[in-house]
This record gives C-alpha cells, structure tokens and sequence, in this order.
C-alpha cells in the first residue's frame, strides 16, 4: 500500500472523501447518449468557480468609497483604474471576471435552453428545475449589485433608474426603494451596502442554492435528448448499472475537459482581444466615473438584462405609475419556474415532440432575441410596437403552453431505450477530445 492511499484510507476513516466522490460523480450513473448541450451544466459550474477567485483578487484593492479623493475621482472609480494600470496583473483579473460575468449569462441561458428543449424539467426533475430558477434569479441579483461597483456612468446611473422603479409599487415601493439604496439617492451608502450583498450575501445563497441543485439532479438522475429514464430499465448483471447508463467518470470527466478547453480558447481570445466586446461586456460610458449631475443620453442595462428590460419598457404606465411595466418583468422571470406544470405532454425530448411545440418554441426564440436587441437601443414609438408585440409572445410560449402541448404528437413515437450506444459514445469522447486537446496546443504555440 502507497503512502498515498494510506493518507486516503486515514482521511475516510474521518470524513467521507471517497464515498462522497463515488455519489456525486466518480459512480454517478448519467444516460450514454449526453451531446455537446450538456457541456453547459459544468461550464456554469467552471465560471462560478473563475468568478470568485477573480473577485477574490479584486476585493484585495478595490474600496467601495463613494466619496472624491483630493484629485476629485470617487475612491471607488480610482481604486478600479488603480487595479487596471498599478496593480501587477490587475488589468488581467478584472477582464476575466467581467468578461466571466457575461460568459456566465452565456453559459446559464444555454444550459437553461437546453432544459427547455429537452423537458429537464418534467417529472421527477421539478425541484431541481425551481433550484434552477431560484439559481438565475440569484445570479440576475448578483450581477446587478456587482455593476454599480466600478461607481462609473452607467453603473451610476442603471442603478438609480432600476432602483426606483421599485418605487412604483404600490404601498411598499417607496420604503422597499430606500431600503435597497440605503439613501434617498444612489450615494455611498448604497455601494457599501452594494458590496457587501455582492461579495458576501448572495455569493452564499449562490452556493447553498448549486450545492442543492446538484443534491437534487443527483438524487432524481439526469435527463438526456431522448428523455428516456434509465433507471426504469434494467441493470447490466456483468456492471450493476442500468442498461443505458454509464459512470460519469472517466466517461464524462473526458467530455466535460472537451467542454472546458474549447470554452477556455472562447474565453481566453475574448480577454485578450475583446474584453469590451464592442461595449456590449463593458460599456464606453462607465470608463467615465460616476457623476449625479450628468445624466447620460442613454441608459439602458448590460445585455444579459436587456430582454426583460425590454418588457418593463413595452408595458406603458398607468395612471403615472410604472407599476405594472415591473410586475410584467418580474413574472416573465418568474414564470419560468412554473414549466413542470405547464407543459401537458407526457413526452419530454424535442425530438418526439409535434410541430405546435416547436412552432411556438421557435417564436419564443425569436421574441426573447428581438427583446434583447431591443431593450439595448433607444426607446421609439416602432421599437416599443415591436416590443409589445415581441413580450405578447414570449408570455403566449408559457401561458399557452397548457392548450397546445395538451395533444400535440409527434410523428416518430419516443424509444424505449436510448438511441447510441455505450460503445459509440465511448469511442466519440476519446477521439473528439485528443482532436480538441492537439487543436489547444497548436492554438497556443501560434499565439
């Protein structure tokens, strides 16, 4: 015996290291037949890792001081310039965690797409959907308090007009506003209350909230593209495990490096040459610092937000009130935790879905992308027409849904079984991922 696996032995004989790999993944049995959109879970699970070493980092120089220094810049605004030119490697950190805030949307709304498509949120998966929910809400919370820190124009100025929309609402608007502010106007206190919330508050219900996500999805097992339950099947006598099924590791340990480098070449080429991505990752007016008697011309949130901003601008007020443009919004976030019960076909996977699915999943594409785009650009008479139109659809998909996915049938019948097999899903890992990993390395040589 090594030492090595006497250390092993010693430490399982105190805590569960071992058994707790097997279970959540070194023996976790997970379908054969897993295509390239499940790369997406552990991706989000990479950003959040990358995201909180960098701001680890960053909290190390950044001060959250509203306040003007004696050359007349807000100590916070001179404390991010102060990481980006003085600090060793600070200009490096900073582009990595906020371009990993927007490959974090990226790889969330993809990963969410996915669920979608392949009914991930059907029985049994249900609470693991909610977690899922509750997960994007949390990280939309997080984003939001982390973009006033940079104390810029339009970290300034995005927080004052979200902020007091909460206002709107009726009776508790205007107590609930001053609460999240701290202040009657966005002030130093709001930063410091800001920071706190971003760097240690909500970082934590973050990581409760994955911690049962992955309890979940482990307990219930993974979905797949066929939507197929393994674990009705029966089990291999030569493996002790379900017929479709397979160890995540080595198996899925290989594809999800395959995931990781080419995310990593992704990633990398934009820090290194795109870290504004043309002010879409970070916008041109918060290279200016923060000034409240300078409103910029225009004010619109980064992109991951801009759909549902869009539908907060679509929704006109009444009364003089802008309660219900923040109601539409917040319900076309929460609606979506309510999918399990919406969707009336007992089949999961698009594959076997009928065409009056896929019709209205299609539309809610293109309804959820044109409100991106449009929550983006300056409001008009036509873009908010359009607007309208677009939010009437994207609320018809979920709404809807009980009526047209009640007897829509598709035209192939859904298997029993998945359809590749363990052989052909083996050999695929292995050759995509030395193809992958010889690609990486003549990608960095030439660079």
């Amino acid at each position: 015996m090594t030492k090595g696996q006497k250390l092993l032995n010693w430490v399982d004989a105190r805590f569960p290291l071992t058994a707790l790999w097997e279970s959540q993944w070194g023996k976790y049995i997970a379908p054969k037949n897993f295509n390239f959109w499940y790369f997406f879970g552990s991706l989000a699970m990479l950003v959040l890792v990358l995201q909180i070493v960098t701001g680890i980092f960053l909290t190390m120089n950044y001060k959250p001081d509203g306040t003007l220094n004696g050359a007349g810049i807000p100590v916070a605004f001179a404390s991010v310039e102060y990481i980006m030119r003085d600090v060793p490697g600070g200009w490096i950190i900073r582009y990595m965690h906020s371009t990993g805030a927007s490959m974090f949307f990226v790889v969330v709304y993809l990963h969410m797409f996915r669920g979608l498509i392949y009914g991930s949120y059907k029985k049994p998966r249900e609470l693991v959907w909610i977690f899922g929910t509750l997960i994007f809400l949390c990280l939309m919370a997080e984003a939001f308090m982390g973009y006033l820190l940079p104390w810029g124009q339009m970290s300034f100025w995005g927080a004052q007009v979200i902020v007091n929309l909460f206002g709107s609402i009726p009776v508790i608007g205007p107590d609930l506003s001053l609460w999240i502010r701290g202040d009657y106007v966005v002030s130093d206190v709001t930063l410091n209350r800001f920071f706190a919330l971003h760097v240690i508050a909500v970082p934590l219900v973050l990581l409760a909230l994955v911690a049962a996500h992955l309890m979940a999805l482990h307990e219930v097992g993974s979905n797949n593209p066929d939507g197929v339950e393994i674990k009705q099947q029966a089990k291999d006598p030569a493996t002790g495990i379900y017929l479709d099924g397979i160890y995540s590791h080595p198996y899925y340990t290989v594809k999800d490096i395959l995931g990781v480098v080419v995310f990593m070449i992704v990633f990398s080429v934009i820090v290194f040459f795109l870290p504004e991505m043309g002010g879409y990752f970070l916008e041109h007016p918060n290279f200016d610092q923060a000034d409240p008697l300078k409103t910029p011309p225009h004010i619109a949130p980064v992109w991951y937000f801009t759909p549902f901003y869009a539908i907060l601008r679509a929704i006109p007020s009444f009364l003089g009130t802008q309660v219900w443009g923040v109601i539409g919004m917040g319900a076309a976030v929460v609606i979506i935790a309510f999918l399990p019960w919406l969707d009336r076909s007992p089949i999961k996977s698009i594959r076997y879905r009928g065409p009056k699915f896929k019709f209205m999943l299609v539309l809610f594409i293109i309804s959820f992308i044109g409100l991106g785009i449009l929550g983006a650009l300056p409001s008009t008479n036509a873009r908010t027409v359009i607007a309208q139109l677009f939010s009437f659809v994207y609320f018809a998909f979920f709404l809807a849904m009980p009526f047209y996915t009640k007897n829509d049938v598709g035209s192939e019948p859904v298997p029993a079984r998945v359809t590749e097999t363990n052989t052909k899903r083996k050999v695929r890992f292995l050759v995509l991922s030395l193809i992958t990993l010889v690609g990486a390395v003549l990608f960095a040589m030439n660079v």
